[in-house]
């Protein structure tokens, strides 16, 4: 009986693992906590974000998201998007900057965890 008790559980967490495994966000999105990912990619693609960046760098507009350009840090990423949504007066609230930030962070920019602050 216990055998297959511990046999049930044990199916049950590995069912579960690869749903837990899909939702755990990369070491380096720990910077943007609370992102909401889904969100973050719904609000860039419903703000049309690649069609202003085409206007101002031409191409697909990916080439704002240059490695070596201004944005070299979490924290920058964050105040440009911001920035972009003052300026726009899309509305976006604190947490949605944050998911934005987050997604293309994890997409495009890729910075490396940064070492918890003692």
């Amino acid at each position: 009986m216990k055998t297959r008790r511990t046999a049930s559980c044990l199916a049950s967490l590995c069912l579960a693992l690869p749903a837990w495994a899909q939702t755990a966000p990369p070491a380096a999105l720990h910077q943007y906590p609370g992102a909401d990912l889904a969100l973050g990619a719904k609000l860039i693609q419903e703000h049309r974000c690649e069609a202003c960046h085409a206007k101002k760098v031409g191409g697909n507009g990916t080439a704002v998201y240059r490695p070596a350009g201004r944005i070299n840090n979490p924290s920058s990423l964050l105040t440009m998007v911001e920035r972009c949504s003052n300026e726009l007066n899309l509305g976006l609230f604190p947490e949605d900057v944050n998911s934005v930030a987050a997604v293309l962070q994890r997409d495009h920019y890729r910075f490396p965890a940064q070492p918890a602050k003692p």
